[in-house]
């Protein structure tokens, strides 16, 4: 943003925090789906400046953090493999599998690389004929774009040795498995920005009346929240629950119609496992069939899988909104940045690691 400041402006702060105590009449409870939206919540103390019982709710919106423990298995796996070049944004490379992450990986001596953009991989594919280059594909709709563009990019180049390993997940399906649990509490719901300019916000209408639920298209800064977060209030106290939109600086109901086609194009919707929520019906991507040889998990066989998570690990709880990490025995001491024992403590959109940075504890008196 050219003009950030404005978005984090203090005195306009106040003044939303002002009109959003004035509003409120009840103990309203409002999740934020977006992990970045998290961070900011937590870090600039937003969450705890709500009007008295209010809370927010903190989702599974962490694209790092909901891939499941079997795939990152199976990436390390292929990793593993001699002539296999792996490659991944760097926030998947500490993430922990059953037994190690790809960091220690590349510490052994496999070829594990850091790509800024899967165009990256496509280019390592071409100047290495005689290697086997795998991108790790994981994401919400944000990146299913540049992933799918990179796939029809190695196809008109005819790379035979470039895959994907795909993970895309997709928002909606998500929120509805969480109003449908008997247990939800979440009244609202801040919908991520970013994925609305891709997508849209129309797949969002069917879930605000059939449930009932306000859905506020929300962006990541200061202000974008609180104004985000009173507008849901607002329909909260009179009885709506319609999608509104507070990032119409980014985001149209249509979204972005030339990165869907590329999409449709790549993948289909399939059934797709969720860390912490489990699997869940026409919830994430796929290849189609005439993409399905630069499907990498058909392409290297790895043999049976047996996922392991610590038992010790609330990540699940905590991507769900059930628990707090402050709730887990192992937060702070077993479970930090360096040393995690989930990906929601290492992701730099996981719910443990905002709370970590900020210094939250499971008494807030003992913060610093």
């Amino acid at each position: 943003m050219k003009y950030l400041d404005e978005y984090r402006d203090p005195a306009l702060a106040r003044r939303l925090l002002t009109e959003l105590r004035a509003t409120a009449t009840r103990p309203w409870r409002i999740m934020e789906v977006c992990g970045g939206q998290t961070h900011t919540l937590v870090r600039q103390g937003i969450d705890e400046l709500l009007p008295a019982g209010m809370r927010m709710i903190h989702g599974p919106g962490c694209p790092v953090c909901v891939t499941p423990l079997e795939t990152l298995d199976r990436a390390m796996a292929i990793a593993a493999r001699p002539g296999v070049v792996f490659t991944s944004f760097g926030d998947m490379l500490r993430v922990p599998g059953s037994a190690t992450d790809l960091l220690a990986l590349r510490a052994r001596g496999c070829d594990v690389r850091v790509v800024y953009t899967p165009m990256d991989a496509v280019r390592l594919a071409r100047e290495s004929p005689d290697r086997e280059v795998v991108f790790l594909a994981v994401g919400f709709e944000t990146t299913a774009p540049t992933n799918a563009m990179a796939v029809l990019h190695a196809a008109r180049l005819g790379l035979p040795n470039f895959s994907v390993l795909v993970s895309h997940v997709l928002v909606p399906p998500a929120m509805t498995a969480l109003l449908d649990d008997p247990d939800c509490e979440v009244q609202a719901f801040l919908a991520a920005g970013h994925v609305c300019a891709v997508m849209g916000w129309r797949e969002y209408e069917p879930i605000a009346a059939r449930h009932r639920v306000p859905v506020v298209v929300t962006g990541f800064e200061p202000l974008d929240l609180l104004e985000g977060i009173l507008m849901a209030v607002r329909q909260l106290e009179t009885g709506r629950h319609e999608v509104e939109n507070q990032y119409a600086r980014a985001v149209r109901r249509c979204g972005n119609t030339a990165a869907q086609d590329a999409v449709r194009q790549v993948f289909r919707v399939g059934d797709r496992a969720w860390r912490g929520i489990g699997r869940l019906p026409d919830s994430g991507l796929e290849l189609t069939d005439a993409y399905a040889h630069f499907d990498a998990a058909r392409r290297f066989d790895v043999g049976a899988l047996r996922p392991a998570e610590d038992p010790e690990c609330l990540a699940g709880a905590v991507l769900t909104g059930a628990r707090l990490p402050t709730d887990c025995t192992a937060y702070g001491t077993r479970c930090t940045p360096r040393h995690p024992l989930g990906a929601p403590m290492v992701s730099t959109e996981g719910t443990c690691a905002a709370f970590h940075a900020a210094g939250r504890t499971a008494d807030p008196e003992d913060a610093p």
